[in-house]
């Protein structure tokens, strides 16, 4: 079925919501609203103000009371409106969510989905357009989804909503309008498990979320040329599926990452720390990184573009490990 990553957000949570009456969705216009990008659409007349909450703004106050109500038995899922807000609940997040399993030694759990958009859209400003995914993938305790697909993202969300531990579940706002098959009925990915999209034999390109989409108009314009790229989409970026991607440059000798994320102690650098540690001998040529730069992000829309990755730096690290001009 033809869907919108919007549409297959909301039905994950509908049909979870359908499935077990412990689960319930809180944030910021999430209810009359519908959700600063409507992917609530439906639920408080379905599910009620009780099961759909309304809050202030005040992301710290109600991540956590759902980290509370997480610990006495229910399944909340946190809208954030924007990752960048997840920096106001941090302390939530990072110093209870986190580590409450760990403190009590097991007698304790925290059920709970944090989810919203991360990235840049256009234009948002440099306090609007962060990809904060490396900070809680740091974190012991957290694990982190960031999806490409409508099917992906409903198959994930229902297993993130069904995990017994603190899932970062972040979405690119420019992949809400997205479309894609979506499995009939119902059906989970499973959390930690990367996927090939795209099967080739030349170079290895990881990137995930709204990369990805540039990841494989790149690999199919190499295509056109005579250099046929392998593309993985990690899915879950912790657990990180290193087999998947470690299998892949075995065969192909070489590997592109391409993240949005600033440079410095991105996600790209773990990745290729671990494939270096595994599959060294592997390598013919190093591995390259496409990133985001290490500045703010801009609200000038030129200056916006040159700070992200794009096809044409792709293409460029491509080539420049297959010796292509």
């Amino acid at each position: 079925m033809l869907m919108s990553y919007r549409e297959a957000l909301n039905q994950a949570m509908r049909e979870e919501m359908r499935r077990d009456s412990r689960i319930f969705l809180i944030g910021e216009e999430v209810g009359y609203y519908q959700g600063a990008f409507k992917v609530s659409k439906g639920f408080v007349e379905e599910f009620g103000p009780q099961r759909v909450v309304d809050t202030p703004i005040t992301e710290a106050g109600f991540t956590g009371l759902a980290i509370g109500a997480a610990m006495a038995g229910l399944h909340p899922i946190v809208e954030l409106m924007t990752m960048n807000f997840g920096i106001l609940a941090l302390d939530q997040i990072v110093n209870n969510a986190a580590k409450i399993r760990y403190m009590s030694g097991g007698q304790l759990s925290v059920p709970l989905v944090i989810r919203g958009p991360g990235s840049a859209a256009h234009q948002l400003g440099a306090q609007h357009s962060q990809s904060l995914e490396a900070w809680f993938c740091h974190v012991p305790g957290l694990k982190v989804i960031a999806p490409a697909t409508p099917h992906d993202a409903k198959g994930l969300l229902k297993s993130a909503i069904r995990d017994q531990n603190p899932v970062i579940f972040i979405e690119a706002q420019l992949l809400y309008g997205t479309k894609g098959d979506v499995g009939d009925g119902e059906y989970t990915i499973p959390i930690g498990v990367a996927e090939v999209k795209r099967v080739g034999r030349d170079a290895t390109i990881v990137a995930y979320s709204k990369m990805l989409l540039l990841a494989l108009e790149a690999a199919d314009q190499l295509g056109q040329e005579g250099i046929e790229v392998e593309v993985i989409d990690p899915r879950t970026l912790k657990p990180l599926d290193i087999p998947t991607i470690v299998a892949s440059v075995k065969k192909t000798g070489r590997l592109v990452i391409v993240e949005e994320g600033w440079r410095f102690c991105g996600l790209g650098a773990q990745i290729a720390e671990s494939v270096y540690a595994t599959a060294f001998d592997y390598l013919d040529a190093p591995i390259q990184r496409v990133t985001g730069e290490d500045v703010p992000m801009p609200y000038s829309r030129p200056l916006e573009d040159a700070a992200i990755p794009d096809k044409a730096r792709v293409i460029k690290a491509v080539k420049a490990l297959c010796g292509a001009q």
